[in-house]
């Protein structure tokens, strides 16, 4: 194992603008690996809600039962 300064001495300074370009290009892998991920589950919930949907008896839903309707009663003169 050959000692050289690259493993005793830490590297020069890092431009400003190199880094900042690094942590832009790191935030927008993140971001978009984050949205197709986003898209993919979105996409399995629809798909899995239109086959339930699908397997639901279509059934048409009876009318709803209508209200006993109270009667006034006569007043009393």
């Amino acid at each position: 194992m050959t000692a050289t300064k690259d493993k005793f001495f830490k590297p020069g300074k890092v431009d400003a603008r190199d880094k900042a370009a690094t942590t832009d290009h790191t935030a927008r892998a993140i971001i978009a690996a984050e949205s197709t991920a986003r898209d993919k589950k979105t996409e399995k919930l629809k798909a899995m809600r239109m086959l339930r949907e699908a397997e639901a008896s279509p059934d048409v839903p009876a009318k709803p039962a209508k209200r006993a309707t109270k009667k006034a009663a006569p007043k009393a003169g």
